[in-house]
């Protein structure tokens, strides 16, 4: 699974329209708002790399009311509770 985390800016009058259309989006685990540089910030989970340019550039930069994004790929995850699964389950 390829996990990208996404900052986006957003109209700023929109935001609460942007983060649930985004959150609609297939593909689309978790959207959260936050304070910082950035309006929104979206965690996307896929099974491909290619996938990633259908959800990202293909669809959430095309929601009404995103003004820009960043995207960053996760390498690895270091989350206890990731850990705490994996052990669960006789990893």
């Amino acid at each position: 699974m390829i996990t990208a985390i996404v900052m986006i800016k957003a109209d700023v009058h929109r935001i609460p329209e942007v983060a649930e259309a985004i959150a609609d989006i297939d593909g689309v685990s978790e959207v959260y708002s936050v304070t910082g540089g950035v309006d929104l910030i979206a965690v996307v989970r896929v099974r491909r790399h290619e996938d990633l340019a259908e959800v990202i550039p293909g669809r959430v930069n095309k929601v009404p009311g995103v003004t820009s994004s960043d995207t960053h790929i996760s390498f690895q995850a270091y989350s206890k509770h990731d850990l705490e699964s994996a052990f669960a389950i006789g990893w």
